[in-house]
């Protein structure tokens, strides 16, 4: 695992710094304390690494790195788990080289000698953002892995195009320019996050999941270019099963091969353990392949309602793991506020990425690589709203579109008192497919879902935590979407929005909130369920064997229960989420409105203030519950603050920058159990 960075100069004019691109390295040592490399052709590219050393602990996986024959130099962040099938193939060829050491960076180059780049990408089983140079063709290219694990920005800033592994390594080329992107911000406001290809900041692109992108010396970018589009997978024939048993079999088979590649290392090794049906999955797998005791972290909440502590504990304790839990209160959380601009670099507001940061931190002082169950509910079918869009979308379809819009807005007008009402109609939580929001809460979302005229809307407004277009200001006028699809995607809504989820909100929020935080500590996370092996079959598998019964997750449901039993998983799902709602009326209601107070400058200024501390008044007082629009706000400024303040501090080295500090655990309860 590592931090990567590089500038490539798009003329013949122009030239890379090495002291520029040291100084972006130097901003991702948290990616990579274990060492920092640094190769430039002296001309037009400059190539920079940070290692965290995890397969071959030794000089010889150093990078930057040459291909046997030098014409290629590479860097990577991230794992190839095949990496030995594939140095075995070369060696069958007879195109392997002299091995100087055992990292999976060597296989990669040597494969880039013998095979060529896009089949190379095509052949590696892995989680990988890399950078290329050819320096016979004079090129540069950049790839990220087929999910999304890794994540790659990239831009121009004059005549010179910068990559790196996060936002900030951009940030500290002088070159570059801190302009924010509006539309961006405007698409944040709606979904809580940046989505692909934007960023924060205007001219700087997420390298889409899947893609590579090709940099010439003469004649620019290539454009991006997909290598595994995962809609043509999903359009392949569906599997076919004799019984469900063979279908459990299957899967079966292929995670726990997954599980096995991702348990190679050469440092410690554990899991992040929620006690649900993924995190589960994974331990039972790990417990099959190691005599060893295995390691399990998990986070926890005083408030019943939020807590799964216990249900790890006891999924621990059916495994035999050697256990550790950290309980963790408000004050935690207005610890780690300050420290989110700096791990996430753009405007984040998933309110799980504050426990999956102190729980990365956690497991970080007693491994170095954490397995986790990301994944599983987008492949499998496990969020609530698959099953609540597949019956609600027919129906709102029997309305006449124009009368959607303004039966939408009064269900989102209704006054507070609706909530007593509503939650008589929808006693259960799990039924109406929005666990964890109060009644009125639930009928704001419906409303605006129910005034979508199209599946497209429908989507993104049950995903959206509370588009308000009231908090933004200045030229920002409305919440914006990312670009609708064009077409149904999937056979069923279910499937639709499950591979919405997939090329969408699993790499852009998911998949940012686990690298960020775990890398914040120098922790890398992997992702069995995400091997591209698993994703392919979960896109084939026939509906039934996702939904069964009223059942979601069923297949996986069922290859867990042969290593579990039933009654320690089976339960309504909680999600990884705080009790943020009480929270800002109480213990965090001072810090919400001292940040509005102090709130200043150009950034703070694209959002209504105003309307902002209405709302908080309005949530402080306990008159309704607006607390999700009012934590993506709040986020926002969180980050503007910190921008402002960077922007007029002393100059500090970006290694100091860069360092997060880490918090004295507060309640850990560290247990054999």
């Amino acid at each position: 695992m590592c931090g990567i960075a590089g500038a490539f100069g798009s003329s013949s004019t122009s030239a890379a710094s090495v002291a520029e691109v040291q100084g972006m390295a130097n901003a991702l040592v948290h990616r990579g304390p274990d060492h920092g490399g640094i190769w430039s052709d002296g001309d037009n590219v400059c190539l920079a690494s940070r290692r965290l050393a995890i397969v071959d602990l030794s000089s010889a996986g150093h990078q930057p790195m040459h291909s046997p024959s030098a014409r290629f130099v590479v860097v990577l962040n991230g794992e190839i788990y095949n990496h030995g099938d594939l140095k075995a193939r070369l060696d069958a060829e007879g195109r392997s080289p002299i091995w100087r050491g055992g990292s999976d960076t060597e296989v990669l180059a040597a494969a880039f000698d013998a095979w060529g780049i896009e089949p190379t990408l095509k052949a590696a089983i892995g989680m990988f953002a890399i950078a290329v140079w050819d320096r016979t063709a004079r090129r540069l290219t950049l790839a990220r892995d087929r999910i999304g694990e890794k994540p790659l920005y990239y831009g121009r800033c004059g005549n010179v195009w910068l990559f790196g592994s996060e936002l900030k390594a951009l940030v500290a080329h002088p070159r570059f320019r801190q302009a924010i992107d509006r539309d961006a911000l405007s698409g944040y406001m709606a979904l809580g996050y940046v989505s692909t290809p934007a960023s924060i900041y205007s001219g700087i692109a997420k390298l889409a999941a899947a893609c590579s992108v090709t940099l010439r010396v003469y004649g620019g970018s290539s454009g991006e270019t997909p290598y595994w589009p995962a809609l043509n997978v999903a359009r392949q024939p569906r599997l076919v099963f004799t019984d469900p048993g063979e279908a459990v079999d299957a899967l079966d088979t292929l995670l726990s091969d997954a599980v096995a590649r991702q348990m190679i290392a050469d440092r410690p090794l554990g899991a992040l353990l929620s006690g649900g049906i993924d995190s589960s999955s994974i331990v039972a797998m790990m417990r099959n392949r190691t005599a060893s005791r295995i390691e399990t972290f998990s986070i926890g909440f005083r408030e019943s309602s939020f807590n799964e502590a216990h249900h790890a504990a006891k999924v621990a304790r059916h495994f035999g793991t050697v256990h550790t839990e950290l309980y963790v209160d408000a004050s935690d959380v207005r610890d780690t506020i300050p420290l989110l601009p700096q791990i996430y670099d753009e405007p984040f507001a998933d309110v799980s990425q504050i426990p999956t940061f102190l729980v990365s931190q956690l497991a970080s002082r007693s491994v170095t690589v954490a397995l986790t169950g990301d994944g599983g509910d987008e492949l499998f079918g496990g969020y609530p709203r698959y099953a609540m869009g597949a019956r609600l979308w027919p129906a709102l379809q029997r309305v006449p579109r124009w009368l959607r819009p303004p039966i939408g807005r009064a269900m989102q007008s209704a006054p507070a008192s609706i909530d007593r009402a509503f939650k008589w109609v929808f006693p259960h939580d799990e039924v109406s497919g929005l666990r964890g929001l109060r009644p009125g809460q639930k009928l704001h979302k419906l409303g605006g879902a129910v005034g979508s005229r199209d599946l497209d809307g429908f989507y993104w407004r049950l995903l959206a935590p509370w588009a308000d277009p009231k908090l933004l200001g200045g030229v920002l006028k409305s919440s914006r979407f990312p670009d609708p699809q064009p077409s149904r995607l999937g056979a069923t809504i279910e499937e639709d929005f499950m591979l919405r989820d997939l090329v969408g909100y699993l790499p852009d929020d998911i998949l940012v909130k686990i690298d960020r935080a775990s890398m914040a500590v120098s922790l890398e996370s992997r992702a069995p369920l995400l091997d591209h092996r698993v994703v392919e079959f979960a896109l084939r598998l026939p509906h039934d064997l996702k939904f069964r019964d009223g059942t979601s997750k069923w297949l996986l449901r069922q290859a867990l229960h042969r290593h579990v039993p039933k009654h320690l998983v089976d339960r309504p799902k909680m999600g990884f989420e705080m009790p943020i709602a009480s929270w800002l009326r109480g213990p965090l209601k001072s810090w919400a409105y001292d940040l509005l107070a102090s709130s200043r400058g150009e950034a703070s200024a694209l959002l209504d203030l105003r309307a902002l501390r209405k709302l908080l008044d309005r949530h402080a007082s306990g008159v309704g519950d607006g607390h999700q629009p009012l934590w993506t706000a709040l986020m926002y400024l969180n980050w503007a603050h910190a921008r402002e303040r960077s922007s007029q501090a002393p100059a500090r080295s970006a290694e100091t920058v860069s360092r997060i500090d880490r918090l004295p655990l507060v309640t850990a309860a560290a247990a054999c159990v």
